[in-house]
């Protein structure tokens, strides 16, 4: 796992990042079992974690990266039962056998998928449930990196329950620059090939935009199975 690969990139982050459909999160919490232990591995800046934590879970979130822990402690001020832990997806640092339940969001495609795989059965409790979460556009492949989140997926699952949900979401010219910054190895600013990105992306906005907002017909994809 590239522990640094999101270092300078957390504000744009938390400020422009979709979210988690809500329909997908209660699906999430009817699939759990009652007053399960959570470690949300690879947290980032928490935005899954705090829709997971507003359910009153017991969480921890596990995050490598110091500059994401910054802002994921921000995110979590108002959870008292979420708990920052500073480990990697291969080496947690959790107890044996402390969680029943452990999910990653939009990160599972960084993990060493064998060595996470080991670190779940360490640290869960017996056939611990395991939940992947992304975000796709199946349309016209505007939000990028999609097809790596499947392949980790279809990777590390056998016999998967998945389901997807509906999640719109809508971009101002600003908001959508800011997105693609977050993302891992886009160039910033400074760096060589930002300023032909930065046109592709503006080319992209002003093609796809009506009246200044650009929609992506986003799906909120939910993969679980338990391992043992």
């Amino acid at each position: 796992m590239n522990i640094e690969a999101f270092t300078g990139r957390a504000e744009a982050y938390v400020k422009a990042r979709p979210g988690y459909s809500d329909e997908a999160m209660e699906y999430i919490r009817k699939i759990v079992p009652p007053r399960a232990v959570f470690a949300d591995v690879g947290a980032g800046t928490g935005i899954f974690t705090a829709l997971l934590a507003r359910y009153g879970c017991e969480i921890y979130a596990v995050e490598p990266n110091a500059d994401m822990r910054e802002q994921l402690i921000v995110t979590l001020v108002p959870y008292p039962k979420a708990k920052i832990v500073d480990g990697t997806a291969e080496a947690t640092t959790l107890a044996d056998h402390s969680v029943d339940v452990i999910t990653n969001a939009q990160a599972l495609n960084r993990f060493d998928l064998d060595k996470f795989r080991a670190e779940c059965l360490r640290i869960g409790k017996k056939n611990p449930l395991i939940v992947s979460v992304y975000n796709d556009n199946k349309e016209n492949g505007a939000y990028k990196g999609t097809t790596r989140y499947k392949k980790s997926t279809e990777a590390f699952y056998t016999e998967p329950s998945v389901r997807e949900f509906p999640n719109q979401q809508f971009y101002t010219r600003e908001k959508w620059l800011l997105v693609h910054s977050s993302m891992e190895g886009v160039p910033q600013k400074g760096d060589a090939g930002y300023d032909t990105y930065t046109a592709e992306l503006n080319e992209t906005f002003d093609r796809d935009s009506v009246d200044g907002i650009l929609r992506l017909d986003l799906v909120t994809v939910v993969y679980s199975e338990r391992i043992g």
